[in-house]
């Protein structure tokens, strides 16, 4: 059996993270999505909140599931008994620094694998900063995300949207 793991910050979770999903579950016998906590990082949405919407926007999937981790990403698939690690690469800058990660991840956990998929070209260039930085601002999001959490990320930049448009001189 084929257990693999995806993790990441998905803050928020893009149309190219869902891709990758998708186009992994096709792939493997099991697939969690590990959201990953970090608290020196200023997030978007809260581990509740992500969790919350990765499980709503991938139910349609039976072999995936959702859950979060602290610490170093080899413990968590270990404790999960993951051995295959799913990464996206958009450009060659993700790779140079994915395949240091890997690297440094196969001397942590021999076992591991880490199975790179490329994006789809329509999403090489989209990552949860862009979104953050567009919804900031008011920009259309609706080429990025889901149209359920857009709804999710205007709310948590409403304030910051008034702000910026009563400045413009």
């Amino acid at each position: 059996m084929k257990k693999a793991l995806y993790p990441g910050s998905f803050d928020p979770i893009t149309n190219g993270h869902l891709d990758i999903i998708e186009r992994a579950a096709k792939v493997f016998d099991e697939l969690n999505i590990a959201i990953l906590y970090n608290s020196q990082k200023n997030s978007l949405f809260s581990l509740e909140e992500r969790v919350s919407m990765i499980k709503e926007l991938t139910k349609e999937y039976s072999n995936v599931t959702v859950g979060s981790f602290q610490g170093l990403m080899v413990d968590y698939a270990k404790s999960i008994g993951a051995n295959i690690v799913v990464r996206g690469l958009r450009a060659v800058t993700d790779f140079e620094y994915e395949l240091q990660i890997a690297q440094t991840n196969k001397v942590e956990y021999p076992d591991v694998e880490t199975v790179f998929f490329t994006s789809a070209l329509n999403y090489s260039y989209l990552s949860s900063t862009v979104v953050r930085e567009f919804a900031s601002y008011g920009g259309d999001i609706s080429q990025f995300v889901p149209k359920e959490i857009i709804p999710l990320i205007r709310d948590k930049y409403k304030d910051r949207i008034k702000e910026n448009k009563g400045n413009v001189q």
